[in-house]
């Protein structure tokens, strides 16, 4: 299973590449789930590329919008697992541009996905939806990463 972690805007600040780049290596490292994180300049482009991928295998196309679904870390994670065993070759995870994802693209989305309900910059949620794809293979491995509220 490939992920993309695609971005639609400028590009980000070094501090945050970084961040994003500590948990794309971790997940190279410990998974064999590719993961990408393409910036594209705009949602024409973001969809010029969906569409290209979707000439290889139909890719599931998860726009981060302030009105999506909200998940906990578990069952991210076994919607993730459920995915990948399902035999899933692209997840597509979309940080929009910066006034959010007009009406049409929601509606091209198989999925709404909120990371909270405080706004967030675009860079930020590029950092917290690496770490919690990575969250989310580590439970799934059975990695002591994940620590459930029971302490």
């Amino acid at each position: 299973m490939r992920i993309w972690i695609a971005a639609v805007g400028a590009r980000p600040r070094k501090g945050f590449d970084d961040l994003v780049r500590i948990y794309l290596d971790r997940i190279a490292a410990t998974s064999k789930s590719g993961v990408e994180s393409p910036l594209f300049r705009t949602e024409d482009a973001l969809w010029h590329a969906v569409e290209r991928e979707r000439a290889r295998s139909a890719p599931l196309l998860v726009l981060l919008d302030e009105h999506g679904k909200q998940m906990p870390s578990e069952d991210f994670a076994r919607w993730l697992g459920r995915e990948r065993d399902a035999g899933r070759q692209l997840i597509v995870f979309a940080i929009g541009p910066a006034d959010g994802w007009p009406e049409e693209s929601r509606q091209r989305a198989d999925l709404l996905l909120s990371l909270g309900k405080m706004t967030q910059a675009h860079e930020l949620a590029r950092v917290v939806i690496a770490e919690q794809i990575y969250r989310a293979l580590t439970i799934l491995a059975g990695h002591p990463y994940h620590r459930s509220g029971s302490r």
